[in-house]
């Protein structure tokens, strides 16, 4: 049987409250919803790091960062799994965002169109990694200037330490990054003959900042009202010390465009997300056109469609900007699946999986086996409600120390359905959420006296989780291949 070729879709910094078909009635989402209607939505996806290269590697080796030792954005890597795709016949490609360190390592990819960062300076930043990208030939083409932190500073200071890294698109609308990975995975679908099955990852580098959205894509959210949980003065002082830290390096240094703030007005947050959604909706309407193209060339008769993201966004949730921390508005994510012909059973799913778990469904989609020593775990079982389907009682998160987030040498994060705790090594503070009574997770219970025992033994699963992950290749015989998934 022919095996089904694999879309893979990614985001880079999408919450997992920005698709209207999943509960966010404001956001103007209608591709995306359509994945969410026909196809099985995981409502409760978290990821395993808080940071680009950290959840990637996890995904592309099927491991947690302690098992690819990956913790951090700069570290070096390459996927495992793609190769095995390639010797089974699949021909893959990749277009765009991957974030492979080094950026131009082939990855196990048959071919790659590399489109990284919108606001990396290669001069000043990344010298030891940096590329000129497709995007970055494309805008030199176009005789084009590459918006940074320094040329958008430089045009207006005081603008710019407003705008919290929102700024409306102003070049030519094909040359926004988004709408550029959309216009080359069109041209490379339309223009490659329909032999081999396909393996395609197309990574789009929104909704990360800077938010940068269209004029008229903005204009569409020019009304709505977003949903923006209040921050109080109790809540920031009661947040560890490391993430005090965390802040205080977003507001003393300008990553990303983005000039944060200790005290940003409620409208200036309702301004940050409006064109944070703009975003989201200049990438659903990429989607669309993408899924159209594979469409009328036939790759989607026999296929398997995945849509997630890396990690989320704060977006000014519990006072931050950005990433590294280890509330569910970081790193709860979008997972999305969707066939025309495979036996996947449509609706909305809640159990809680890891993005990870794409890996091994991956491989099982294509009929290959499944590594012994993988800790992400194939959604096959609840995509098609086998008898045997074991759902995860918890999902886990790890962080070290990088050049941004300098307040804890390691963090680790362990969530049920009820409880999230969140330990800081070598720190007498951490976090602690009952999330049935507190799903917003504002009152840190970890010095209360009443859940002392508790704390005590969801710190004991922590390490019982680590020292089992070191354990993983030896935990697990390999599986033998099953066949591919056709009807």
């Amino acid at each position: 049987m022919t095996r089904p070729n694999i879309i893979l879709i990614m985001t880079d910094q999408q919450r997992a409250d920005t698709i209207g078909a999943l509960g966010a009635p404001w956001m103007q989402t209608p591709h995306l919803d359509r994945l969410a209607n026909e196809g099985a939505a995981f409502t409760e996806c978290f990821v395993t790091s808080p940071v680009c290269v950290g959840a990637r590697a996890s995904l592309f080796t099927g491991k947690y960062p302690h098992g690819c030792q990956v913790f951090s954005n700069f570290q070096p890597w390459q996927p495992t799994w793609v190769g095995s795709l390639a010797d089974a016949g699949y021909h893959c490609v990749n277009i765009g965002k991957m974030h492979i360190n080094p950026y131009d390592a082939p990855g196990g990819f048959h071919q790659r169109l590399i489109m990284e960062n919108k606001d990396r300076p290669l001069f000043l930043e990344e010298r030891d990694r940096a590329i000129y990208d497709e995007w970055d030939k494309a805008l030199h083409a176009r005789k084009l200037v590459k918006p940074s932190r320094y040329n958008r500073h430089a045009a207006d200071p005081e603008g710019y330490k407003q705008a919290l890294g929102a700024f409306e698109w102003d070049m030519d609308a094909d040359m926004h990054p988004d709408n550029f990975i959309g216009d080359t995975a069109c041209w490379w679908i339309n223009d490659r003959k329909n032999t081999d099955p396909l393996f395609l990852q197309i990574g789009f580098p929104g909704p990360h900042p800077p938010y940068d959205p269209l004029p008229e894509a903005l204009a569409a959210y020019a009304d709505v009202d977003f949903p923006v949980p209040p921050v109080s003065a109790e809540e920031l002082k009661a947040q560890p010390p490391a993430q005090q830290t965390l802040r205080d390096n977003m507001i003393d240094f300008n990553f990303d465009s983005i000039a944060w703030r200790r005290n940003v007005s409620a409208e200036d947050l309702q301004r940050l997300r409006r064109h944070y959604a703009a975003n989201v909706s200049m990438i659903d309407h990429q989607v669309g056109r993408i899924l159209s193209t594979l469409d009328a060339r036939g790759y989607l008769d026999n296929a398997l469609v995945i849509f997630t993201s890396d990690h989320a966004d704060a977006l000014g949730d519990h006072g931050h900007i950005q990433k590294w921390t280890m509330y569910d508005t970081v790193v709860r994510v979008p997972l999305l699946f969707w066939s025309k012909n495979l036996p996947l059973h449509a609706g909305k799913r809640d159990e809680l999986v890891q993005m990870f778990d794409i890996a091994p469904t991956v491989l099982e989609t294509a009929g290959l086996p499944i590594p012994s020593d993988f800790e992400a775990k194939s959604l096959w079982g609840a995509l098609s409600e086998r008898a045997d389907h074991e759902p995860r009682e918890a999902v886990y998160a790890e962080l070290a120390r990088d050049h941004i987030q300098t307040g804890s040498e390691f963090i680790l994060m362990r969530r049920d359905r009820r409880w999230k705790i969140v330990l800081y090594l070598d720190d007498s503070y951490g976090e602690l959420y009952d999330l049935e009574a507190d799903a917003a997770e504002v009152h840190n219970l970890w010095n209360e006296d009443r859940v002392q025992t508790l704390r005590d033994d969801l710190k004991a699963q922590c390490l019982l989780w680590l020292a089992r992950g070191s354990l993983a290749a030896n935990r697990r015989p390999g599986r033998a291949p099953q066949q591919a998934m056709r009807v």
